[in-house]
């Protein structure tokens, strides 16, 4: 069992992230602007607090007398402030964490990405060398969230350059977040239902119909904390479902909503996703456990169940 720092806890990704640590046996302490309900479960403390206060931030790491943290806390969505909030917020965040948790001594340090990075839906177009996208793909952002979160894999490396392998880094890119609760039918992150990603292309396109179940991303946190120490140091994973959140094929629907990728995309028949998780197969061993398939099929048999 580890003591583990989650920060941004009480966000979307963030309680199926803590829960599901939990679940295995961690002990939890989640950091976020404020506490919720939600992760009133045995194994969490939960404290409020001002992560871009680096001076606060630093005390309250070095008080956890954790093992590992794992930096979640963010402006999540791309154009939901103004990009200088979005820059300043989420620049700010990561030096404060990341840097305060070299100083509190954590030796296992994790940080969330995002596969905007790549810079797919650029107003100018992107056209992909190959397809699927993995971590050698090049980094193209386009807008302040996508340009952030390159920061805070820059942030990581910086760090790196500091302790040499004294501290152990990782940076995770989880695709479009689907929490438990949506397969049943509450709104995704967009506002949306899965079904209605699912019916309208255009929804999931922009996101290249890129998903990953939260308890998914559980999984691959546990088994990434327990490897840091036997992989090379600084790695960075994609984090998705082994298929897309579409019913036709991306070799057709892509070209349709992204003009440039038409030639990359032919690679992509059946259910292939535009991103590959087969670094996170190779060096950890781990693998999605759920599809959309066969969860929208569950919740279908859930609605079925006489109460």
């Amino acid at each position: 069992m580890s003591r583990i720092v989650i920060t941004g806890g009480a966000g979307r990704l963030g309680r199926s992230l803590v829960a599901g640590l939990a679940e295995r046996g961690h002990e939890i302490v989640s950091l976020d602007r404020s506490t919720t309900s939600a992760l009133e479960i045995d194994g969490v403390r939960q404290h409020a607090i001002d992560l871009t206060d680096a001076s606060t931030t630093a005390v309250t790491l070095a008080a956890a007398r954790a093992d590992a943290v794992i930096h979640l806390a963010a402006i999540a969505v791309p154009f939901s402030a103004p990009e200088d909030v979005i820059m300043r917020t989420n620049s700010a965040l990561a030096i404060s964490v990341l840097g305060g948790a070299v100083a509190a001594g954590i030796p296992k340090i994790v940080a969330a990405s995002s596969p905007t990075v790549l810079g797919y839906g650029a107003p100018n177009g992107w056209t992909p060398e190959r397809l699927p996208l993995d971590e050698d793909s090049p980094a193209q952002p386009w807008n302040a969230y996508a340009l952030s979160k390159l920061l805070i894999e820059q942030t990581l490396t910086m760090l790196q350059r500091q302790t040499g392998d004294a501290v152990r880094f990782a940076a995770f890119r989880p695709c479009y977040v689907i929490a438990p609760e949506e397969w049943a039918g509450a709104p995704t992150q967009q506002g949306h239902t899965v079904r209605a990603r699912l019916d309208d292309p255009a929804l999931s396109a922009p996101a290249l119909f890129n998903y990953v179940d939260a308890r998914d991303v559980a999984t691959f946190a546990d088994t990434l904390l327990a490897a840091l120490g036997d992989i090379p140091n600084g790695e960075t994973f994609f984090v998705g479902a082994d298929d897309a959140l579409a019913r036709d094929p991306l070799s057709e629907l892509l070209p349709r909503f992204h003009p440039g990728t038409a030639r990359a995309a032919t690679e992509l028949t059946g259910t292939s996703p535009a991103f590959s998780n087969a670094k996170a197969r190779r060096l950890l061993g781990w693998t999605p456990d759920h599809d959309w398939r066969t969860e929208l099929a569950h919740a279908d048999k859930r609605k079925d169940v006489p109460v």
